[in-house]
């Protein structure tokens, strides 16, 4: 059984990954701080022979080092990242730390145990954000970075980082850049879960300015089997972007939410309304990513129907209340990113 690290590994796609590597009969480490959006919901699936939680921050470099030194791992899918882009309008300290400077230490530890011997190749998991607005077409893996927001700069920034450490160190690594993600275990102050809770719980349905707003929507075991793919074939060097070509507009997005949840049957309370409020500041009106370089080299494509991934979504919440009681609503139900 091979070693596999993943570094935030409690966050949204983190959790789906880990639970993905365990499925394939690695055993995975996650690396965690274990911070507001960490996942603390119970998996049947990992135990002791599968599966090992450390609480460490990655900018711990030493302890990261030791780590990596004491398992060896034939990967490390770095997935630490704050990513809430609200939050970091309003605090962008935390993502610079993180985002950055925990992305160097990652690095700066593999390059100090290629010297040992101890090669490791890097999956580093990135965002369509960086190549910031793409008013039209689609952005391909030359596209120009031009991030907007203090999130997308950070992780732009990473992504530079990533780069210089393979031409300069001959680092063995891949860099993924992938759009909006759904599915389950995501925190709720990301849109399609903030709607379903709402929804649930009879609340309004906050869009910010008038919906017109257009993102690229994937499913997040898509997401995990291409970050596997990239791990078993992905070219050292490479950056591949990860698109599934959904795009909606989010006032499209949240109408078929409501539609799939009034086709099951579900109220629609009196309160539950769509709301349009106050565009955060910077909002980029759309991502799209031009995926053709993964489709053609590695042989990855989506599988999961865009409908048919937001009704199991759908029921996810529905049948693991718990994942959303578990949560305080200080933590997602307050407006943030309205600072200037």
């Amino acid at each position: 059984m091979k070693n596999i690290i993943v570094t935030g590994g409690s966050g949204f796609i983190g959790s789906n990954l880990v639970n993905y590597l365990i499925k394939k009969r690695y055993f995975v480490i996650n690396l965690d701080k274990l911070t507001y959006a960490s996942n603390r919901y119970p998996d049947k699936i990992r135990n002791k022979r599968n599966y090992k939680l450390i609480k460490v921050d990655i900018n711990n470099k030493k302890k990261i080092f030791s780590i990596i030194k004491k398992f060896k791992p034939s990967a490390i899918f770095n997935l630490a990242a704050e990513t809430h882009v609200d939050r970091s309008i309003d605090g962008p300290k935390s993502f610079i730390r993180t985002n950055i400077y925990g992305t160097f230490n990652l690095l700066e530890s593999l390059r100090l145990l290629q010297k040992k011997n101890i090669k490791v190749k890097l999956i580093h998991i990135s965002t369509d954000e960086v190549y910031g607005d793409v008013k039209s077409g689609r952005s391909n893996e030359l596209y120009q970075y031009q991030p907007s927001s203090p999130y997308s700069a950070s992780k732009a920034s990473a992504d530079h980082l990533v780069k210089s450490y393979i031409r300069t160190y001959k680092l063995n690594a891949v860099i993924s850049n992938c759009c909006n993600n759904y599915g389950p275990y995501q925190f709720p102050e990301k849109i399609i879960p903030k709607m379903i809770s709402n929804i649930l719980s009879n609340k309004e349905l906050p869009i910010y300015a008038k919906g017109k707003n257009s993102r690229e929507w994937i499913h997040v075991l898509d997401h995990c089997e291409a970050l596997f793919t990239l791990y078993l074939k992905g070219k050292n060097g490479e950056s591949y972007n990860v698109g599934s070509g959904v795009n909606l507009k989010n006032i499209d997005l949240v109408k078929k939410i409501l539609k799939v949840c009034i086709s099951m049957g579900i109220k629609i309370g009196k309160k539950t309304k769509i709301k349009f409020v106050k565009d955060r500041p910077g909002h980029d009106f759309r991502y799209a990513l031009n995926n053709k370089k993964i489709l053609r080299k590695l042989k990855w494509k989506p599988k999961i129907y865009f409908e048919k991934g937001l009704k199991e979504t759908v029921i996810w919440y529905l049948e693991n209340k718990n994942f959303l009681k578990n949560i305080s609503k200080k933590t997602y139900e307050k407006r943030l990113g309205l600072k200037l």
